[in-house]
């Protein structure tokens, strides 16, 4: 893929079919959805309480498949090739759509029901295959881009299936259409499916449990053994409770504060759908082609900043009643209102794409379908608790939807605190992406040479307080440091290098209990095949030259013999964080985004890393550069 563009990989066969596919099934399983819901409306028009009884029962027959076999389905899809077992969904998506067709053309309610639940059913076991195909067809620079295509595509499909139900039903043979419709698109689907490219099974030994509710369980032991994932996965259920929270109660609130027409229902919609789309597009650039969690945060920041101001924007605004969507536009002061939906959606796309990336990475690969599967069952149940809240806050407590808004722009701040603190590695990873797109302009040089798997010594020079950080950001790998500990447990910083699981050491004459466990803790980190990056020079620079290298390295690789990667800092020195002028920190800040070098020097072998010839090399990085 280029990089300067996601959209390349429409050109590419390991993916342009497969969104075609995705796009496809998403537009149909919303055309009929709200066909059908629109056809309840009607058929119950004097009877509310049959239309809510009825509308409910299609929401749960349609979330209920994804309980009951997303885990079966994502043990499936571990074990056997991914694009055979799409194409034999796709076609079960064609019976089923003819189920469905034949219950719109003969107006029975309850056979539109039973299609429901079969395609909730094929929904279930289509999205572990779906969502674990795609790390095998990109690769990691290419799977941000992709799913922020993905995610782009899905909003846009459920947009156009809900806005082309309300247009087709307009129509005098209205369920015939639709009945013809959905048996096309299937049919579209299938096609679309033939042409996607083999992805060979994760775990084909595998025996499949087909116990729905002990393979809930188990799917989520597995998924337990790794906090981060799973509080990752929350994260992403987190989004689909807001997300069901807003698109449920938009009809509501277009019909109570904006005038009653249904062409701003449409309207809120578009603008939601759309941004959604460009924050998911965004995510590439904003990453800079790379799994980058620090601008998830970023993305929980606008959710709850825009969430909230909604509340108040909607306290502003000009309506009248029945007022079309043109005539809504017309007034400026309805574009607030606008705007945050616009920003809350491009957050919530900035927020979900590179948790999405997340969860099809960490883990096992053995079990990423289960992983799939797991982050589906939680999906839906989080949308049911969504329902659930709703109900308790718009109908039991009597708040206003603009109110329930504002409820939800304040959770969201509480969730995401509480994300947080347990998955520091997102702080983290923020942290850096707000150091090194305001400060510094970070380019890195041979990172190639930083090897992909396996132990590895980093040494590099120290201009800064800032160089780990720099260094982490700029590493696609985890990276240790060893830290002198008065640095290490600095004030404020003394917690982000926590969080960072920095490794503080001292001389042995000042502490020689810290010194030994240091030692102890690198030979193991190295044992276990990790990072570790160490500053030779044992303190921070105070003339912007390089100081004489201590013998620690020696050390660490008569315990550890693994090949060492020199690197060189350049463009630190005169900056905010470092000693020139006086101590760092002292000095006001005079430069922002300046440009600052990360150069990578050749591996050297264990025998050939004596202080001496490694200071002379990363002296040689500086040099060049």
């Amino acid at each position: 893929m280029s990089s300067n563009s996601q959209f390349s990989l429409f050109s590419q066969r390991r993916f342009l079919p497969y969104f075609i596919t995705q796009a496809l099934g998403a537009f149909n399983d919303n055309l009929y959805k709200n066909t059908l819901l629109l056809f309840i409306a009607l058929f119950t028009l004097h009877d509310q309480q049959q239309t809510t009884l009825l509308t409910n029962i299609a929401a749960g027959l349609f979330i209920l498949p994804f309980f009951l076999f997303s885990a079966i389905g994502g043990q499936i899809a571990d074990k056997f090739e991914k694009s055979s077992l799409i194409r034999i969904i796709k076609l079960a998506e064609i019976a089923i759509m003819c189920v469905g067709g034949l219950a719109l053309a003969w107006e029975q309610t309850n056979l539109m029901l039973v299609a429901l639940f079969l395609m909730g059913t094929q929904s279930a076991f289509f999205g572990p295959v779906k969502f674990s195909l795609l790390p095998q067809h990109l690769d990691k620079r290419e799977l941000v881009g992709g799913n922020g295509l993905i995610e782009m595509g899905t909003f846009l499909a459920i947009l156009g299936g809900t806005i082309a139900a309300g247009l087709l039903f307009e129509f005098e043979k209205a369920l015939i259409i639709v009945a013809v419709a959905v048996v096309a698109f299937a049919v579209l689907g299938y096609l679309a499916s033939r042409s996607i490219p083999n992805a060979p099974a994760n775990n084909p030994a595998l025996v499949i449990n087909y116990n729905p509710f002990t393979s809930i369980k188990q799917t989520i032991s597995q998924i337990k053994q790794e906090r981060a994932l799973l509080l990752s996965i929350l994260a992403i259920s987190w989004f689909w409770f807001l997300g069901a929270s807003y698109l449920t109660q938009f009809p509501a609130f277009a019909l109570r504060n904006l005038g009653g027409n249904t062409q701003l229902v449409t309207l809120l919609l578009v603008v939601f759908s759309f941004g959604v789309g460009l924050g998911s597009m965004l995510c590439e650039r904003l990453s800079g082609n790379t799994i980058e969690l620090g601008i998830i945060p970023i993305g929980s920041i606008g959710m709850s900043i825009f969430g909230i101001d909604f509340y108040f924007a909607a306290q502003t605004l000009t309506v009248i009643e029945n007022m079309s969507a043109m005539e809504f536009l017309s007034h400026s002061s309805n574009y607030r209102l606008l705007i945050d939906l616009l920003l809350l959606a491009v957050f919530s796309g900035i927020y979900i794409v590179p948790l999405n990336a997340l969860i099809q990475t960490r883990g096992d690969d053995k079990f990423r379908a289960q992983i799939i599967a797991a982050n589906n069952v939680f999906n839906a149940l989080f949308m049911v608790l969504s329902a659930v809240i709703a109900i308790v806050l718009l109908s039991i407590l009597e708040l206003s939807i603009a109110e329930y808004f504002l409820v939800l722009g304040i959770a969201n701040l509480l969730v995401a605190g509480y994300i947080y603190c347990q998955v520091t590695e997102f702080v983290l990873r923020f942290i850096i992406w707000i150091l090194s797109h305001t400060m510094y302009r970070v380019k890195n040089h041979g990172m190639i040479n930083i090897p992909t798997e396996g132990a590895a010594v980093l040494i590099c020079n120290h201009v800064s307080f800032v160089d780990a950080l720099l260094i982490a950001g700029s590493s696609r790998r985890p990276v240790r440091f060893v830290m002198d500990k008065t640095i290490a447990n600095m004030p404020v910083m003394k917690y982000v290098f926590k969080w960072a699981k920095t490794i503080p050491i001292c001389s042995p004459r000042q502490d020689i209990d810290t010194y030994n466990r240091a030692f102890e803790q690198i030979k193991q980190d190295l044992d276990d095949g990790e990072l570790i990056c160490i500053f030779p020079e044992g303190k921070i620079t105070k003339d912007g030259l390089l100081n004489v290298f201590k013998p620690g390295i020696t050390k660490i690789l008569d315990n550890n013999p693994v090949p060492v990667i020199p690197m060189a800092l350049t463009g630190l020195w005169g900056s905010f964080f470092s000693h020139k002028d006086g101590y760092a920190f002292t000095k006001k800040p005079r430069r922002f985004w300046s440009r600052v070098g990360l150069v990578v020097g050749q591996p050297i072998a264990a025998t050939d890393a004596k202080p001496a010839h490694l200071q002379e090399v990363v002296q040689e990085l500086i040099d060049k550069n």
